[in-house]
């Protein structure tokens, strides 16, 4: 890939209709015209790869929060690619929005000390959203998204 084209990684457990609508705001956001020269690739969490984060130049984390933690697919993610990405990935710029019937504390507090022992650098505070997405979580997902593309775009 070209360096004038720098990629946005989007690693996510979409597993209802409440994280679709986040998720797909979030790739809205990332893909909006204002921000030029990012090509953004998604992976669902069980699918994603230490090659799909080595080839990122930033990454966005999405999951739903079950029994007051990350979802196991993306806790699989992390297991997968910690140990090969933990040196090559220092610095990567990441985001992370989190669904919850109720409370997002422990699944942003678990993906956060990962992130952190991965040495990724936060460019976003956390989206967290509890019951249905209203406008203003949609919003606040894409301007997740628009706000990490733009951290790594090259313009």
């Amino acid at each position: 890939m070209s360096r004038d084209v720098r990629r946005l990684l989007i690693v996510h457990h979409t597993a209802s209709p409440a994280l679709r609508e986040l998720f797909e705001a979030v790739r809205r956001g990332a893909t909006t015209d204002e921000v030029e020269g990012v090509e953004v690739v998604a992976r669902a969490a069980l699918r994603a790869t230490a090659v799909d984060v080595f080839e990122a130049d930033g990454i966005v984390l999405g999951t739903p929060v079950n029994i007051g933690y990350m979802s196991g697919a993306l806790k699989h993610f992390f297991d997968t690619v910690y140990y090969p990405c933990l040196e090559e990935t220092r610095r990567l710029p990441y985001a992370l929005y989190v669904h919850g019937n109720d409370n997002t504390a422990g699944a942003v507090r678990a993906v956060e000390s990962i992130a952190s022992g991965l040495d990724w650098e936060p460019v976003h505070r956390p989206v967290t959203v509890t019951g249905a997405p209203g406008k203003d979580d949609l919003a606040a997902c894409w301007e997740l998204g628009a706000t990490i593309a733009a951290t790594i775009s090259p313009a």
